[in-house]
């Protein structure tokens, strides 16, 4: 009896160490990850976040952060080919990483240019350095469909798209449609992504993928597609293979202008008593300050003001073609800079011999000045024969999508953290 005893005490002290040992190990407390920001452990950092007001530069919000002079002129002037510190501008917002002890003296200052995109100069060690870093993004695909009632401005707006989507559209179609010139139901629908970062927050349109617009009965398709891999600039292309993209723009103007008065060698002024004066120019009516955008890559030749053209701007394109804008209230460009087609060149203005705000688009080919609305202009290179196979492959269910209903996408693409060291 006495030896069952010992024995039950025995288990029993046992059993309770066991359980003992069991214990720490349930009630262990697990350390929290460190939070990483901007590729800094922030735990080890004040951390100051502002928005830069006016008339403040990087010198003055650094002073007040306990860096002096000297040591500013020296960041600035080695950062200076990654990041021009006196382009900082109010408004934008800041973060700044400061020593946790009694100075709280700033070691790293990030300029947030967008929701994603910011520069970090960190000058905490003796060696000075300046990153790029880009946010890490989500990308979702979403598909839009309307009918155009008015304007498609104005069906995009009450989609709840905004005007920077209907930018990017208007820029796919440039060269094969007049957005002023869509009828009333006339419908589209554009397959295209959105940027979001912390999960939630929308940052910006990516690309939009495909689209199609019905204009006159007719389906208007448009594909990004990667045609050279070597030059790796993808560009859209129809059902059928064409790019979209020509080696001119229809317009020199993207939105809200008409066309106000055509090229014509016969047309009559009242202004001067009726008679004869030939218009060698194609007037695009718009409001003052409106971007006048060059129709096709090339240099400029002259940016001046002379007579009654007033302020204006002239590019050679190739030996075959030139363009000149009129009557611009300022010039964008210089003579002897080389513009890409898109680019801002000027605006509209009323200078010169004008009866209104408008630009004069002319035209000259071989030296002679043509109306550009009825020449045959030239298209940008097609798509080789041997990559038609691979992309006809590629838009099957991409014009399925647009033309039936929505197919199974991939899971949404995240982009992660890009901390580039220049």
């Amino acid at each position: 009896m006495k030896n069952i005893v010992i024995l039950f005490v025995f288990i029993l002290a046992f059993t309770s160490c066991k359980e003992e040992d069991k214990a720490p190990e349930s009630q262990k407390i697990v350390e929290p990850e460190p939070e990483i920001r901007f590729g800094y452990k922030i735990d080890d950092y004040k951390v100051i976040q502002d928005t830069i007001k006016s008339g403040e530069s990087f010198g003055i919000i650094l002073d007040r952060h306990h860096v002096f002079y000297p040591k500013i002129n020296q960041i600035a002037a080695t950062v200076k080919e990654t990041f021009d510190v006196r382009k900082v501008r109010a408004g934008k917002p800041y973060t700044i990483l400061a020593s946790k002890d009694s100075t709280e003296k700033a070691q790293v200052f990030i300029y947030k240019h967008d929701k994603i995109n910011a520069t970090i100069v960190d000058f905490k060690d003796s060696v000075i350095t300046a990153k790029v870093y880009k946010k890490p993004i989500r990308l979702v695909e979403k598909v839009a469909s309307g009918v155009v009632n008015s304007n498609f401005t104005i069906s995009m707006d009450s989609l709840g798209l905004r005007p920077n989507l209907t930018y990017k559209v208007a820029d796919i179609y440039a060269w094969t449609l007049d957005f002023l010139r869509l009828q009333k139901g006339d419908s589209f629908k554009i397959v295209y992504e959105e940027k979001f970062i912390d999960d939630s927050t929308f940052a910006g349109y990516g690309n939009v993928k495909s689209a199609v617009f019905r204009h006159k009965g007719k389906d208007l398709y448009a594909f990004r597609f990667l045609a050279d891999s070597t030059l790796n600039i993808h560009e859209y292309y129809d059902d059928e293979a064409n790019m979209l993209r020509s080696q001119f723009l229809k317009a020199p103007i993207k939105f809200q202008y008409r066309i106000s008065s055509r090229y014509n060698l016969r047309r009559r002024i009242a202004y001067y008593g009726n008679k004869i004066r030939p218009h060698r120019g194609t007037d695009f009516a718009a409001k003052i300050g409106t971007p006048i955008i060059a129709t096709a890559s090339g240099t400029v030749v002259e940016s001046t003001r002379r007579g009654g053209n007033g302020k204006y701007v002239k590019i050679k394109h190739n030996s075959t073609y030139s363009t000149q804008y009129l009557h611009m209230s300022n010039q964008a460009v210089k003579k002897g800079q080389y513009v890409k087609q898109g680019d801002v060149i000027g605006y509209v203005g009323m200078t010169g011999n004008t009866g209104g705000p408008h630009v004069c688009y002319r035209f000259w080919k071989y030296g002679k000045q043509v109306d550009p609305l009825r020449e045959k202009l030239p298209a940008a290179e097609p798509m080789k024969n041997n990559v038609k196979p691979s992309f006809f492959e590629y838009i099957k269910p991409l014009k399925y999508q647009l033309d039936y209903e929505r197919v199974e996408v991939p899971e949404p693409q995240e982009v992660k953290e890009i901390i580039a060291q220049n």
